[in-house]
């Protein structure tokens, strides 16, 4: 149960949200509910998100694996269940989406998902675990931009999920109705394996 209500004053600029949130999403997304009790909050973490989803130098694919396996470590349902549906959509692969809470005993990634996903793990440790090895490997395969940009990323998937975790936000159920790419019968997924039954951003 969410540990703040999710009915925040209906200012002109919160409610322009919530029309933007609702012609975009279907519904209104839990977080925006939860920070629109303070709004140069909600603001600034907008405008902080659509600065973030201008990145390009990261793999969409290793983005999305670095972002779920952050939430997982963090234990955010809601961010592993927009996770999955925000990345589902996009055409990661479902069985990768799916697997990341126990991706250290799946076969479906490789050597560099692999890598990416203990990145997450070690930065998201408190404190951070990283080692010299692992950086060097993945600075090496990534080049420095793609780094750099998989470092900041896995740091704001840390604010994202521990905002909501601490906030008591949980699966909004996006990953319920999430039409699966390729599915000739335009069937929805099976909730997302993981903790507090699929754990996840924003």
């Amino acid at each position: 149960m969410a540990r703040i209500p999710l009915t925040p004053p209906r200012s002109l600029f919160y409610r322009a949200t919530e029309w933007y949130s609702k012609r975009t999403y279907k519904e209104v997304l839990d977080p925006v509910k939860a920070l629109g009790h303070n709004p140069r909050v909600l603001r600034a973490d907008l405008r902080f998100e659509m600065a973030v989803a201008k990145w390009n130098a990261l793999d969409p694919g290793l983005k999305a694996l670095a972002e779920m396996a952050t939430a997982a470590s963090i234990g955010c349902s809601w961010c592993m269940d927009f996770g999955y549906w925000v990345s589902a959509r996009e055409g990661i692969d479902a069985r990768k989406l799916q697997a990341v809470p126990v991706w250290r005993g799946s076969d479906v990634y490789t050597p560099l998902e692999r890598d990416v996903m203990e990145y997450a793990e070690a930065m998201t440790a408190n404190p951070p675990e990283v080692t010299d090895e692992l950086a060097e490997r993945l600075l090496g395969t990534l080049g420095e931009a793609a780094y750099v940009e998989l470092t900041a990323i896995v740091a704001v998937e840390n604010l994202r999920s521990r905002i909501n975790s601490a906030l008591g936000l949980t699966s909004q159920g996006f990953k319920d109705h999430c039409e699966l790419p390729g599915r000739p019968d335009g069937g929805t997924a099976d909730r997302a394996a993981g903790p507090s039954s699929g754990t996840t951003s924003r």
